[in-house]
């Protein structure tokens, strides 16, 4: 009996101690690795933060916005406008929804992110994409990344949309489906090509494996990625999902590429 007191009173030393001992450990490591800008590299008061003159340039996203696309209109259209875009281009995925503009500091993230090595910013990233993308994830039963063919994944060591996507899937306490969508052959890089060339590239390269086929059968899938630029890749992943008997699919990414103010 004398040993189990002894056990417990110990624990509850160690559990107090706990809390002091993680802000030792984090003053030291902020000794050594300060905390910077994310976007710029200034001191700031925390990691994964960016200064203010970083935040006040981002071109967020917000409504009024196409119903479809996400597009941001000039002025309020009426709930359930949709835009020019997505009536003379209808998407094969159900909605989109996006941070910011791919400008600026929101185009050094997703460089960062994608190919520097930059994993520590992904949670950060997927805070605002949680955000962003509320009124879908609400409604998701299921998260899933836009994949990498092997080839590229062993030389990029990760895939930067599977990260971003666990971490929203752990933030709204939804299922993560990392394996149910698989990039079947190698494409070229889309950068500099037109979309009927983009659509083209991409054209049967996602498939949802058959063992598979029951996680996405009759769900509704949020798939993320980081960048949305003519749509090509998502439409043409969501298309893959739809035909595996997907019942909804949207997307929610990171920043999205387009011309115009916001």
């Amino acid at each position: 009996m004398w040993e189990i007191a002894e056990e417990k009173q110990q624990g509850l030393r160690h559990g107090r101690l706990r809390p002091w001992a993680s802000a030792a450990a984090g003053l030291v490591a902020d000794l050594f690795f300060p905390p910077v800008c994310a976007g710029c590299g200034v001191a700031t008061g925390s990691h994964r933060a960016l200064c203010g003159a970083c935040w006040s340039s981002i071109r967020f996203i917000e409504r009024p916005f196409c119903a479809v696309l996400g597009l941001p209109f000039s002025y309020d259209q009426g709930e359930g406008a949709v835009s020019p875009e997505a009536l003379a281009h209808p998407p094969d995925f159900d909605r989109l929804r996006s941070v910011a503009a791919h400008d600026g500091v929101v185009r050094t993230l997703v460089h960062a992110l994608k190919y520097r090595d930059r994993a520590e910013l992904a949670p950060m990233m997927a805070g605002w994409m949680a955000r962003a993308g509320r009124e879908i994830l609400a409604e998701a039963d299921a998260v899933l990344p836009v994949p990498l063919h092997r080839s590229r994944l062993f030389f990029r060591r990760y895939n930067q949309s599977a990260e971003l996507s666990r971490r929203i899937a752990r933030l709204c306490g939804i299922s993560h489906l990392p394996d149910s969508l698989i990039r079947r052959r190698a494409t070229g890089r889309q950068v500099g090509l037109s979309r009927k060339a983009r659509q083209r590239n991409v054209a049967g390269a996602f498939a949802v494996p058959p063992v598979r086929r029951e996680t996405v059968i009759g769900r509704r899938i949020v798939l993320v990625d980081d960048v949305f630029t003519t749509g090509a890749t998502v439409n043409a992943a969501a298309r893959a999902l739809k035909r595996a008997g997907a019942a909804e699919v949207s997307v929610l990414t990171f920043a999205m590429a387009f011309s115009g103010p916001i």
